[in-house]
């Protein structure tokens, strides 16, 4: 854990409450599967499905990495972050816009309110790149690692600029093509640019740290880099050109062959660990990266022209690809990292100054074990009836599978807060 442990980083005021809303925000996009069970059974473009979709990716996703990131760039880039102020302005700025944006899609109000929420969102992430590219521009220290932050950001900024002119084209209407093309677009950059390239370099400094694991190869992390952002470019440049020809699975097996790499590295570092016990963060992690490999092949199978699905066995499919990446992949890999940032965050403000002078409690002691034990198995539990409920089109397997996931839920809000507001326990040694 010394490894997040830096002069440069930010005081808690600018991550904590990132880590907060991101918690309220799973809670409430899981309530909303309750309530929409039948969006997750028939088209993929639907109202009620793009809000719960963006709750997760904006407020529960996005959100939390913000503040995550925050907390890395003085580790990877061994700089400080250029404004704290500005982080916390962007904080509340993308905090009200995720709000809007929700109640926008859930409403139905493509043409009024879209405009504005998407709007206030650009902003919000442009002042959030500014921030970042401010900070990773003064760094003392870039290493191979840092491009995966770097071109995340810059696939961060062009996800927000087709959001942003999808958003003009509901109103203005001036796009030449379906806004389903653009709205692909969006996705992917969102998915592959911004999430997995942003996943990848972090977990590549963290699970190693983690594990303790020495002596990777990192030739493995340079192929992936390559990989996947080869592969977005040209598939989002067939689109935009070509909107979509015969080589969309083949770009789709150059984003496939970077996880195959990173997939190899991490099998590397779980290979080489000194760290024998897994626990409940590290064991989230781990399912996250074994569901990297499901939207891969959804997505590849998609693709393929020659392939007559049915049309709605098609929407499932297409449904399950974005559901897995979303709910397995980022949501297990969040749920998990959250236990190896924020207690030790807390840990550091509580207890830095009385290290060797008394006898203090560990990070792992400002949480529940318990709780997030019970939290995993919900989570795992959830799985085969979100999964089944997709494929078979049954809403009642897909609510009992929302339901077990309430409950994670539950139990996540509940260790974040607990770590988030612990007193100090300070006994004197003797």
């Amino acid at each position: 854990m010394q490894g997040l442990a830096t002069d440069n980083a930010p005081s808690p005021g600018v991550v904590v409450p990132h880590f907060i809303f991101a918690s309220i925000s799973f809670f409430v996009v899981v309530v909303l599967m309750l309530l929409s069970a039948s969006s997750f059974t028939g088209y993929f473009f639907e109202p009620h499905l793009l809000a719960i979709t963006h709750a997760a990716v904006l407020g529960f996703g996005t959100m939390i990495i913000f503040g995550a990131l925050y907390q890395l760039i003085p580790v990877i880039f061994e700089t400080a972050l250029y404004s704290e102020k500005l982080a916390k302005v962007t904080f509340w700025t993308f905090g009200i816009a995720v709000v809007m944006m929700v109640y926008t899609f859930w409403n139905n109000q493509f043409s009024t309110l879209l405009v504005y929420s998407a709007s206030l969102t650009f902003i919000a992430l442009m002042m959030f790149l500014f921030n970042i590219v401010a900070s990773t521009r003064r760094a003392t220290k870039k290493t191979f690692l840092s491009n995966f932050i770097t071109f995340a950001t810059y696939w961060l900024g062009l996800t927000a600029l087709i959001a942003l002119i999808i958003a003009l084209n509901y109103k203005f209407n001036f796009l030449n093509q379906s806004h389903l093309l653009y709205l692909k677009m969006h996705a992917h950059m969102g998915m592959a640019g911004w999430f997995l390239l942003l996943v990848m370099g972090a977990a590549a400094t963290l699970i190693p740290m983690f594990l303790v694991s020495h002596q990777m190869n990192e030739n493995k992390l340079k192929y992936a880099f390559y990989f996947v952002n080869a592969g977005l470019f040209l598939l989002e440049s067939d689109w935009l050109f070509l909107h979509g020809s015969v080589m969309l699975p083949v770009w789709g097996l150059m984003i496939g062959a970077g996880i195959f790499f990173f997939l190899s590295y991490v099998r590397e570092s779980y290979k080489k660990r000194l760290r024998k016990n897994l626990d409940v963060g590290m064991k989230h992690t781990m399912i996250a990266v074994l569901f990297m490999i499901l939207p891969v092949f959804l997505g590849i199978i998609a693709s393929i022209s020659g392939l007559n699905f049915d049309q709605k066995i098609y929407w499932r499919i297409i449904m399950l690809y974005g559901f897995s990446i979303i709910f397995f992949f980022i949501t297990s890999i969040i749920l998990g990292q959250t236990y190896k940032t924020i207690p030790f965050i807390i840990w550091l403000v509580k207890y830095k100054s009385f290290v060797g002078k008394t006898k203090t409690p560990l990070p792992k002691d400002l949480y529940s074990e318990k709780i997030a034990d019970i939290q995993l198995y919900s989570y795992i539990a959830s799985i085969p009836f979100l999964l089944g409920g997709i494929l078979a089109g049954s809403e009642i397997t897909f609510n009992i599978g929302a339901a077990l996931l309430l409950i994670t839920a539950i139990l996540y809000n509940m260790n974040v807060f607990k770590i988030v507001f612990h007193k100090s326990r300070i006994e004197t040694k003797l």
